[in-house]
């Protein structure tokens, strides 16, 4: 599973899980910050992440949208939208 952390959570996360996701990145990584949520949604459906964020409002923004990414809740729940 890649997991693609949202601006909204530090980096500093990523050398406590990269064992257990090898190809998990942060937004910064591939220069997504201050990007449009949309935008960040549609790279992670093409490159095939799962999205990490704190924004509760990220997910009921894009739930209509078909072929959805995975969403990585704040309270670390999986769903599949």
């Amino acid at each position: 599973m890649k997991l693609l952390f949202d601006e909204n959570l530090s980096d500093r996360i990523l050398p406590k899980i990269i064992g257990f996701y090898p190809d998990s990145v942060h937004v910064k990584t591939f220069g997504l910050t201050n990007t449009d949520d949309a935008e960040i949604w549609e790279y992670a459906k093409t490159n095939i992440f799962v999205i990490v964020s704190k924004k509760s409002d990220l997910l009921t923004k894009f739930t209509l949208r078909l072929s959805s990414p995975i969403y990585l809740s704040p309270s670390w729940q999986l769903l599949n939208i």
